[in-house]
């Protein structure tokens, strides 16, 4: 294990925040019970957020970055973790308070830490990263309020991003009928290579229903984007439908009246993957890594970068323009 080793790190500066790669020390990282080999992270949108003043995810400066990492135990005080055993880590704190995964070598707390499921690399779960692991959270939302292939089409809303690409390539492997919207019209055939069934606009997923209910279309709605068009949504739902809502790229505030719920039992299910229980993470990984795993996003939505590329990464997020996922190889 190296004493020194290469990060990306956030310097804060007469309120303006920049990244670039340094040499940091063993010493230099936070308190935890397990030292871990990173060789490969992610970016996600709070990561984006973590790298601007006004997105006011970091607290204190400097800081590392990377809301994700899996890697190689190097070091363990705790039982349940043994030197040389493959693991991940995605939420709690990580990234946002505790230095995160943009960097070589990261220390954390055991609880935080899952076990590589058999049949992901490293390289795959973080692929997968958080956004990914909220798809599986959104999905298994639908199946576990009874949403079956037959009980008809599943929307995908933000079908470009983390999630979406997720989603849509996991409910196609399961049968699922699933309809992606997107604001990226040049990116309809790649979603169809996804697994999607039918594309249609933004607009069309936002459109405004009158009155209190509208034509009853989906079984099911995955819903990272929030907005004013989820309330518009909420009145499409075939009768105990369910909406899984998992962000707010679109904002945060809708208007619903309760319509949805008491005439058709609609459900409106919040999904948390930060301070997920760990019973529930480590079954949806599982299924991650088995038959829920998204083998077309894996292949299809990828785009590599290197520590000393994070910077384009981010930007990229944060203007809106990522297609599928950004994976951050750590280890050189």
């Amino acid at each position: 294990m190296e004493e020194t080793f290469r990060a990306f790190v956030l310097e804060q500066s007469d309120q303006k925040v920049t990244g670039a790669v340094q040499q940091l020390q063993l010493h230099q990282l936070p308190e935890g019970s397990v030292t871990i080999k990173v060789s490969y992270s992610d970016v996600n949108y709070k990561d984006g957020l973590a790298s601007i003043a006004e997105g006011k995810i970091v607290k204190q400066y400097p800081f590392v970055p990377g809301i994700d990492l899996a890697g190689e135990v190097v070091e363990s005080s705790d039982k349940q973790f043994q030197v040389g055993d493959q693991v991940l880590c995605t939420g709690y704190k990580l990234g946002v308070s505790h230095y995160g995964g943009y960097s070589e070598y990261a220390r954390v707390p055991a609880e935080w830490l899952i076990k590589l499921p058999q049949g992901l690399s490293a390289k795959e779960a973080m692929i997968i990263g958080t956004a990914g692991f909220t798809a599986g959270m959104s999905v298994d939302a639908l199946i576990e309020h009874g949403i079956k292939p037959e009980d008809g089409p599943i929307l995908v809303t933000g079908s470009t991003g983390g999630v979406g690409t997720i989603a849509i390539s996991i409910l196609s492997a399961l049968g699922y009928e699933v309809y992606a919207a997107s604001g990226k019209a040049d990116q309809k055939d790649w979603l169809t290579t996804l697994g999607a069934s039918q594309i249609i606009s933004r607009e069309e997923a936002e459109q405004k229903v009158d009155g209190p209910l509208g034509k009853s279309t989906w079984a099911g709605i995955i819903d990272p984007t929030g907005g004013k068009g989820l309330g518009e949504r909420l009145k499409s739902l075939k009768y105990r439908g369910v909406v899984a809502v998992s962000g707010m790229t679109a904002g945060n505030d809708f208007e619903s009246s309760v319509f949805p719920f008491i005439l058709r039992g609609a459900h409106l299910i919040g999904i948390d993957s930060v301070f997920c229980p760990i019973e529930i993470r480590q079954r949806v990984w599982k299924h991650l890594a088995s038959d829920w795993k998204p083998t077309t996003a894996i292949h299809q939505a990828v785009t590599e970068y290197t520590l000393e590329q994070i910077p384009q990464a981010l930007e990229t997020i944060l203007a809106g323009k990522a297609v599928g996922r950004q994976l951050i190889k750590v280890t050189s």
